[in-house]
C-alpha cells in the first residue's frame, strides 16, 4: 500500500543523529525531503495535535543502546501517548537492542522520573524497543493503537555484532562504537557529576576522570577490586567540548581544556563484565 511522508519528527541529536547532547534540535525543513521536521527535544517533547494534523500513521525507526537513560525510549513514550490521544496507529519497526537481553540495574524510583527516565525499569533494560513499546503500552495504560513489524533470527543472547548487520550506525555522536553502548548502562552515571564521562574525546564512557584525579592512584584502586570482565588503564585526557574544556565556561571557566587524569575502561569479557556494578563501583571509589 502506497504510503506519503507528511511529516519528520525529531528526537534528541536530530533526525540524523549529528546534534551533540543537549544541543538545540529546532523545527526546520528538511533539505533532503523537503517535509516539515518538527522538534521532540526541547519545550515540546510530546507531538502536538497540530504537528499530528497530516498523519495518519507515526513509524518509529530508531537504533536504541539499551539504556534507560537514553532518551530515544521516552521519546517513543511520548509519541505513543500523542496517538493514542489523537487516535493515530503507531508503528514500530524494531531493531536488535545491541547490548544483548541482559538485565543489570535497579528500578527507577518513580519519584524521581524525568525525561531520562519515565518508567520503572532498570538502566540495562535487556528489550528491544518494539518489545518495550509493548511493555509500555500495556502495563501502563497507554493503549495508542500499536503495531510492532518484528525482526527475524534475532535472539537474546546477542550482541549487535553477532546479528549479521555488520555495521554500526552512531545512534548519536557520543556513541561511536559497539563498546561505547556496552559501557554506558555503567559509566554514565558519570554524567551527574564533577569528573568527565568522556565527551570531547574518542572514547566517551571509556575515559573517565578530572583534573583532580591522580591515574596511577585510580587505575591500582579500581583493579585491585577485581571486578569480572574489565580492566582500568591510567590515562590522562583533554576533552575538547562538554567537562573540563574551553566551551564550558558556565561550569569550568578557565578559557582553555584541562587535562584530565583518570583511567580508561577495558572490557576484557563482555559476558562477565557488568557495567552497572562497575559504574557504581568507579564512583564509589572516587567520591
Amino acid at each position: 500500500e502506497k504510503t506519503n511522508l507528511t511529516t519528520l519528527f525529531a528526537a534528541e541529536h536530530g533526525i540524523r543523529g549529528n546534534a551533540q547532547a543537549g544541543d538545540n534540535v529546532g523545527n526546520e525543513v528538511d533539505e533532503v525531503t523537503g517535509v516539515p521536521v518538527h522538534s521532540l527535544y526541547g519545550s515540546t517533547k510530546k507531538p502536538t495535535p497540530e504537528m499530528l494534523e497530516n498523519v495518519d500513521i507515526l513509524a518509529y525507526d530508531m537504533q536504541d543502546v539499551g539504556a534507560r537513560f537514553y532518551t530515544y525510549i521516552n521519546t517513543l513514550a511520548y509519541a505513543m501517548e500523542a496517538c493514542a490521544e489523537n487516535d493515530k496507529t503507531f508503528v514500530v519497526f524494531d531493531r536488535p537492542n545491541p547490548i544483548g537481553g541482559e538485565v543489570q540495574g535497579n528500578l527507577l524510583n518513580t519519584n524521581f522520573s524525568s525525561f531520562v527516565g519515565m518508567y520503572p525499569i532498570v538502566q540495562r533494560y535487556g528489550m528491544t524497543v518494539g518489545e518495550y513499546a509493548k511493555f509500555i503500552n500495556e502495563e501502563f495504560n497507554i493503549n495508542c493503537k500499536l503495531e510492532v513489524v518484528e525482526m527475524e533470527g534475532w535472539t537474546r543472547d546477542m550482541y549487535y555484532d553477532e546479528t549479521g548487520l555488520n555495521t554500526w550506525v552512531m545512534p548519536s555522536p557520543n556513541m561511536p562504537t559497539l563498546t561505547t553502548s556496552i559501557v554506558y548502562t555503567g559509566t554514565c552515571v558519570f554524567e551527574g557529576t564533577n569528573v568527565s564521562e568522556g565527551r570531547g574525546t574518542t572514547r566517551p564512557f571509556e575515559l573517565i576522570g578530572a583534573p583532580w584525579i591522580d591515574p596511577m592512584d585510580l587505575s591500582n584502586e579500581l583493579n585491585s577490586l577485581g571486578l569480572p570482565g574489565v580492566k582500568f588503564r591510567a590515562a590522562s585526557f583533554t576533552p575538547t567540548f562538554s567537562k573540563y574544556s574551553a566551551s564550558d565556561t558556565a561550569n569550568y571557566p578557565t578559557g582553555k581544556n584541562q587535562i584530565c587524569g583518570g583511567v580508561q575502561v577495558y572490557v576484557t569479557d563482555r559476558n562477565d563484565f557488568n557495567a552497572v556494578k562497575t559504574g557504581y563501583a568507579m564512583l564509589y571509589t572516587i567520591r
